[in-house]
């Protein structure tokens, strides 16, 4: 049974994406199963064997001032853009900085700015490597400079779980709440790593989709097709809310979060491992005070790997079942990497509130071996109250969050 009963609330939302320019647009283009994935247009894809990935639909430094936009990294701007959004939506909580938190995950950090500074180097010369340099490509760069953006001295973390780090953000953010430790914390995962050598590394591991010349069908989470994930890029935090804290303002929630897995498989580092992933769901459960059939939906991980979404597929019908009705976002936002749990959980969230759950873009032929209630074509419309987001990374890293409606 549950062993914390304090109420978690979302009161805020931010998000930047291949699909929208905030919440609002993303959310209207994920109820669409729109694409964002897209041939890369830059010289220096060209001789890549993968040209294809999901960018932001827009440059985030231009949302910042230029001064200050040149001293970041891609992933920092992606971070303060999106916080930025998350707190209006919230409402600008009137907050003691002390009790005000900050847990921004990635999983590789300021891994562009590190490698353009290294050409720098070899090209120019020590002397024209920017001084920024440190700043920008520090993991932890997000979380501070949000930190610094709100004031917040309740604590600045930074997860790096691979593509699990946004989801443990928001688990982390969780536990600070529930310990009594910060009111409110902004969590979540961002990240800016389509670069020729991201895109060649997991090319060369056969992680990534090969069609080149199909970009709007590359991304097949659970189809028989399926080939590989799509690189993307974003970001999404969610401003976590002590119930209440946040009713004393009057602030109506967009839901919940009710309890957080987490677990790790000890076994290969890039492998997918069912039993492990079961025990991340299972905790989560646990954690919410839920029973497996309380829940009516889940945000698969679902990269589009052949043998990932397998494992996940058993990894949800050992711990929940097959009754819920499943979707896969990466199918049109393309794979976040370190924001994708972040972005999962709010897909989920809004689902829950708004009663619609999107389709799984490109699933034309679905994998007999998944045995799941994935939608496809038209969003699935209903009334649920719980759901589950998996999130799961190279390391053996697995993280389920439980969503609630309020």
């Amino acid at each position: 049974m549950r062993g914390n009963t304090t109420d978690v609330w979302v009161t805020g939302l931010g998000a930047l994406t291949p699909l929208g320019r905030d919440v609002p647009t993303t959310w209207a283009a994920m109820r669409e199963g729109a694409n964002g994935v897209v041939s890369l247009a830059q010289e220096w894809a060209r001789p890549l064997p993968v040209r294809i990935a999901a960018p932001l639909l827009d440059d985030p430094a231009g949302s910042l001032p230029r001064t200050e936009a040149r001293k970041l990294d891609r992933a920092e701007q992606i971070a303060l853009v999106a916080a930025r959004e998350a707190w209006d939506d919230a409402g600008a909580p009137d907050v003691a900085p002390e009790r005000l938190a900050v847990v921004i995950g990635t999983g590789v950090g300021g891994l562009t700015s590190l490698l353009g500074q290294n050409r720098v180097l070899e090209e120019s010369g020590p002397r024209r490597v920017s001084p920024h340099t440190v700043p920008m490509l520090m993991a932890n760069g997000p979380a501070a400079h949000v930190s610094m953006a709100l004031g917040a001295r309740g604590g600045a973390h930074a997860p790096v779980s691979a593509c699990a780090s946004g989801a443990e953000a928001v688990a982390l953010g969780l536990d600070l709440i529930r310990a009594g430790r910060v009111d409110v914390v902004v969590a979540g995962g961002v990240e800016a790593a389509i670069h020729p050598l991201p895109l060649t590394a997991f090319a060369r591991m056969m992680a990534l989709s090969t069609a080149n010349d199909d970009p709007e069908h590359a991304s097949r989470p659970f189809d028989a097709r399926r080939n590989g994930f799509v690189l993307g890029e974003g970001g999404a935090l969610l401003v976590l809310e002590r119930a209440e804290h946040a009713r004393a303002r009057g602030v109506r929630p967009h839901g919940a979060v009710l309890g957080a897995g987490v677990s790790s498989n000890a076994g290969h580092i890039t492998a997918s491992d069912a039993a492990g992933q079961t025990s991340a769901m299972r905790s989560a459960l646990c954690d919410a005070g839920v029973e497996p059939d309380d829940v009516g939906h889940v945000h698969a991980h679902a990269t589009a790997t052949p043998q990932g979404d397998l494992a996940e597929a058993e990894a949800i019908a050992a711990a929940v079942g097959t009754h819920p009705v499943v979707t896969a976002t990466k199918s049109m936002t393309g794979h976040l990497l370190g924001a994708s749990g972040s972005l999962g959980a709010m897909a989920a969230l809004l689902a829950l509130r708004d009663g619609h759950v999107p389709p799984t873009r490109n699933l034309d032929e679905p994998d007999p071996r998944i045995g799941l209630d994935v939608v496809s074509g038209a969003p699935r419309e209903g009334a649920w109250r719980v759901a589950l987001a998996n999130s799961f990374g190279f390391g053996g890293h697995n993280v389920s969050l439980v969503l609630g409606s309020c």
